[in-house]
């Protein structure tokens, strides 16, 4: 059955002889927040990566929108509506807010001609300032579009990259714990963004992220990795309740009581 979106069918990743992702199958539609989650080391920046073409799997398939993109590069994946950010920040420092945000639509067409990165279509220029305001705007960095990237914060900078991601148009992102070194405020309009994403853009977004309580609060649906296995999916309640994921998550309860707590589960 095809699938539109994002649909990953048992995947496995190895290094070596180690099994770091283990027959996992997760589908991120449009139009939807889904979740990937677990404790350190349970797979999920491997699981991204092979889904972003930067390794590549043992065994499985992956499919963007009814393709198999299994044996394509990152490039070709970007061109075909994927997108990503990381857990260390990618943006130039010696950049401007703006430039960085820019690349986003640039990167989107990188590689489909060489004559289109030597000569730029007439509509190229106006279609570029016309994302790059626009993801601006959505992400409240207009103000200081001018800045250069290496002297903001590092919210500022998680903000840009969400941007960035913007800009390009992707119909499918990836987002490795985004909201990573966001103090309140700035998660609140990080919901926010997210959530206009999916809503007015159709957007399908996976979401790798430790903020528990954004997590719930964001997510439509989870699913939750341990030691490279897929242990459970299910709703943001589902997961909330399952004595399996608590006893994934053990000497991490913390973070789930959090998330109860903003949930308003108990």
């Amino acid at each position: 059955m095809e699938i539109d979106g994002l649909d990953v069918r048992g995947l496995t990743v190895r290094y070596g002889g180690a099994t770091a992702v283990d027959r996992v199958s997760l589908q991120a539609p449009p139009a939807r927040l889904t979740g990937l989650i677990g404790p350190n080391g349970a797979g999920k920046t491997s699981t991204f990566n092979a889904i972003a073409g930067l390794v590549a799997p043992a065994e499985g398939t992956i499919h963007l929108h009814g393709e198999d993109v299994s044996r394509r590069g990152p490039a070709e994946r970007a061109q075909r509506g994927l997108g990503r950010t990381f857990q260390r920040m990618e943006l130039f420092a010696s950049m401007t807010v703006a430039e960085n945000v820019a690349l986003g639509w640039e990167a989107r067409r990188a590689g489909s001609s060489v004559f289109r990165q030597l000569f730029a279509r007439p509509g190229d220029r106006t279609g570029l300032a016309a994302a790059t305001d626009e993801a601006l705007e959505v992400c409240g960095l207009t103000a200081i579009a001018r800045r250069r990237a290496g002297s903001l914060s590092t919210g500022q900078r998680r903000l840009v990259e969400l941007a960035r991601t913007y800009a390009g148009g992707f119909s499918v992102l990836l987002l490795d714990e985004p909201a990573s070194g966001l103090d309140d405020t700035e998660t609140a309009r990080f919901a926010e963004i997210l959530q206009r994403m999916t809503a007015e853009r159709g957007t399908a977004i996976l979401i790798v992220e430790h903020d528990m309580p954004l997590v719930m609060e964001v997510c439509h649906y989870l699913y939750v990795l341990d030691f490279g296995e897929l242990i459970f999916e299910g709703t943001p309640a589902e997961t909330l309740a399952s004595s399996v994921v608590r006893s994934a998550y053990l000497g991490a309860e913390q973070g789930l009581e959090e998330a109860e707590h903003h949930a308003g589960v108990i």
